[in-house]
């Protein structure tokens, strides 16, 4: 009789359980309800699939995305996993005819958007099959205060009371607060969940913040060290994704596009385009990515300063999906703080909420943009910074960010931050940080002088300093919760009860203070190695089965990475397999892929090494 194991080798070619996989498969296959929170690349579909699989019945996902479903089910029927998905983009005909099959007992697995579940049709059909169990992916989807609701999750609880018999009910995310994931249990209405966090930190990924003079210019120059590489730049507007692209393709890149005021038809060929890989660079809006199984993205290059930490997360984390050296780059300036604060204050107002929700949601996101600043600006670790905001404990230094590679000098800046709150006390709160700025510098712009602010004690007492470094350390000074903004439209700052322990003298505050504004020159040298193909490998046969992995892809219509993950090439450069029981050894390589593909691939292998 099957077991967990023998189903994960047989059909997806692991040994062994990743970190919290075992756990959440066995809570299923008892009957208990289950959240998995696992960041990106880490395993979450296997934890629903494998109990699919052993489970008499069919296996429900709710899915918020049609290319996700169209990726899952091309990699499990290469698995040799009977599975469907019903969706808009199929044909009334196609959809009756998937379900007809379902109740034939055809798939082991079913995918579906969460609008589906209010229709009778699929609810009828539902209540005519043995649903195995209930997984909901993206279940972060479902909280009101999280970075990504959808009204349509919070139907999901009624659809499961609807059923004939509740079926066990997992569900799964890469991100979540613990207010999220409060939200999740109470939302789905789980019982007694077993809940396991297996940890948000991303070893594989190396994280940098940088701030150059010309976006596009340095767009420019990281995109070169990667030229053969697989890669997303992410944009905060429809307008910068097409100047972003056009640069590029002027440049000689093989990028593409991809936002919400496109054609679905031009969404669907650029995205193909980028999956299999004629297109090697995807410019997109946050429209493009959730559920986009592609495992050879090197590096996530974000245009513009996403609004909160849980986008940034999800969005970075879709580099490095197979394990392998990747690079999260983030091009912050201060636009993108005013362009995400104008997007939250002047979106259109969410029917589902009442006025009172309205503005308590407002203020939750101005709060996360918050953070994400300070993420953006402090100097200290940046893997720290992010582990520490989704509750976990995090090394002083990871060695493994621009922050942590660069050179600082630790610096005290009391007598500048005390400047800094006077001249906030003696204009009497009444102004945002770009007004404090100019009066410390002393401008002599109208808005200061008709306003008379140049006659204040404090005016042009930092003169010295770059506007640059004072923004700086007021952002530190509101880091380190001294000063924090009020307002939407027009925020000002206001002073905290620990301003005034600096302003008396009886406390000190130090900071890190970079040497040299750009990182050195040997940092970008690193990002080349990184990304290239690690110590060992034959170069000359893995271009080989790069080659015919591609010729199948092709011939099969599938994503290369379908076929099998740059890892799976990698390990078959290593252990150079030349019969069957060797190539069942090659990681991500089960029984279904052997009988398919192995013996093309060993016959590659046994010429190369003849």
């Amino acid at each position: 009789m099957a077991d967990k194991l023998s189903v994960l080798k047989e059909y997806f070619g692991y040994s062994e359980f990743r970190s919290g996989q075992g756990e959440i498969v066995d809570s299923l296959l008892s009957g208990r309800d289950a959240v998995c929170i696992m960041p990106t690349g880490a395993g979450k579909s296997i934890c629903y699939q494998i109990p699919a699989m052993l489970m008499d019945g069919t296996a429900i996902v709710i899915s918020p995305l049609i290319s996700l479903m169209k990726d899952q089910v091309n990699a499990l029927s290469r698995f040799g996993i009977p599975s469907a998905c019903i969706n808009s983009s199929l044909s009334m005909d196609e959809i009756n005819f998937t379900m007809l099959m379902a109740e034939h007992g055809e798939y082991k697995v079913i995918y579906v958007a969460p609008e589906r579940l209010e229709t009778n049709e699929f609810s009828a059909m539902c209540k005519r099959i043995k649903i195995s169990m209930i997984a909901v992916d993206e279940a972060h989807c479902v909280s009101q205060w999280g970075h990504d609701f959808r009204p349509s999750y919070l139907k999901i609880a009624e659809f499961i009371s609807g059923l004939n018999a509740r079926p066990v009910v997992g569900a799964f995310t890469a991100t979540a607060t613990r207010e999220v994931k409060d939200d999740i249990v109470r939302a789905l209405k789980l019982s007694s969940p077993l809940v396991v966090t297996t940890g948000f930190d991303r070893p594989n990924l190396f994280f940098s913040v940088i701030r150059p003079e010309s976006k596009l210019q340095k767009l420019n120059e990281l995109i070169g060290e990667r030229r053969d590489k697989s890669g997303i730049v992410y944009c905060s507007t429809r307008k910068n994704v097409e100047e972003v692209q056009e640069y590029l393709s002027s440049k000689g890149f093989l990028a593409t596009r991809y936002h919400a005021g496109l054609s679905e038809l031009e969404r669907s060929a650029n995205q193909d385009d980028f999956l299999f890989d004629r297109k090697t660079v995807m410019v997109a809006t946050n429209a493009f990515g959730m559920g986009i199984d592609k495992s050879n993205v090197s590096y996530v290059i974000h245009y513009n300063m996403p609004k909160d930490i849980e986008s940034y997360y999800q969005e970075a984390g879709r580099a490095g999906r197979d394990g392998s050296e990747a690079d999260c780059i983030l091009m912050y300036s201060g636009m993108d703080v005013r362009i995400n604060r104008f997007l939250i204050t002047k979106k259109d107002d969410n029917p589902e909420l009442t006025e009172e929700e309205q503005d308590a949601l407002v203020q939750k996101e101005l709060e996360r943009l918050k953070i994400m600043t300070f993420y953006c600006t402090t100097n200290e670790c940046l893997r720290g910074f992010m582990l520490k905001y989704f509750g976990e404990k995090a090394d002083l230094t990871c060695d493994k960010c621009s922050n942590c590679m660069e050179n600082y000098t630790l610096t005290d800046v009391t007598v500048d931050a005390q400047k800094i709150l006077s001249c906030i006390f003696k204009t009497r709160e009444r102004f945002g940080k770009s007004t404090i700025i100019k009066i410390l510098k002393g401008s002599k712009e109208d808005s200061i002088i008709s306003r008379e602010l140049d006659k204040q004690s404090t005016y042009g007492i930092m003169k010295d300093l770059s506007p640059q470094r004072i923004r700086l350390i007021i952002n530190y000074l509101e880091e380190q919760e001294c000063i924090k903004e009020e307002g939407t439209d027009y925020p000002i700052i206001k002073l905290l009860p620990k301003s005034y322990g600096v302003l008396r003298g009886k406390l000190t505050l130090s900071m890190k203070v970079p040497k040299e504004a750009e990182p050195k020159k040997q940092t970008s040298d690193a990002a080349k190695s990184r990304t290239g193909v690690q110590k060992g490998i034959d170069r000359e046969l893995l271009d080989l089965l790069k080659l015919l992995r591609k010729e199948i892809s092709q011939s099969e219509g599938v994503p290369a990475f379908v076929v099998f993950p740059d890892t799976a090439l990698l390990d078959m450069c290593i252990k150079l397999p030349k019969t069957e029981d060797e190539f069942l050894q090659v990681i991500g390589v089960g029984k279904t892929k052997c009988q398919r593909y192995g013996e093309r691939f060993m016959s590659v292998i046994r010429q190369y090494c003849d």
